[in-house]
């Protein structure tokens, strides 16, 4: 069964922007438009992350991997989603934004998502894995072996690659890619 896009539409109602954006900046949180958080970072445009998350098709129970989670508002997104029966692990390579990011998800009430500091020798979080969805948020040069590795059978991870949206699916040791077309991140690494 894929994910409707009510189930998001209920995950966007539940969890507002404006508990992620700095404080200076919460005016702006209906804008759809993309938000800086410091650090050169941003609170991405709410209909970018809308369809990430519908093709990320994101299901009560999945275990998930949030890449770049910055302020923390995608990581909550993810955890309304999954329910209690899931787990979302959350990682953020500056440490002020991790903790920061971390304080945020906290206030949301989802004890089943965490965020942790980016160990910044490797990309994912290969030590929790595998994972039933990747969702990247930041723009990668190719599509990464690391993420990859982390994707669980029947997993799906969602990544933008040259500024193209991509959704990738693992399939034994087949790999589908799909493009979904232009996007604009910051770099990942």
């Amino acid at each position: 069964m894929r994910l409707t896009r009510d189930a998001v539409r209920r995950a966007f109602d539940a969890v507002p922007r404006e508990g992620f954006l700095p404080a200076s900046s919460r005016a702006d949180a209906r804008r759809d438009a993309p938000i800086p958080i410091g650090h050169g970072q941003t609170n991405s445009q709410p209909r970018t992350v809308e369809a990430m998350l519908r093709l990320l098709d994101v299901r009560p129970g999945d275990r998930v991997l949030d890449v770049g989670s910055g302020s923390g508002w995608t990581t909550a997104l993810l955890a309304h989603l999954t329910g209690s029966e899931g787990s979302v692990r959350g990682v953020e390579l500056v440490p002020e934004l991790a903790r920061w990011g971390a304080d945020n998800l906290a206030a949301t009430g989802h004890p089943w998502a965490s965020i942790a500091e980016a160990d910044a020798d490797a990309l994912g979080d290969a030590e929790h894995g595998p994972y039933d969805r990747i969702l990247v948020s930041a723009n990668a040069r190719r599509l990464p072996d690391e993420l990859l590795a982390q994707l669980a059978e029947g997993g799906r991870m969602v990544i933008p690659v040259r500024s193209r949206m991509l959704l990738i699916e693992r399939r034994g040791n087949e790999v589908r890619s799909t493009d979904h077309g232009p996007y604009r991140f910051v770099p990942l690494r």
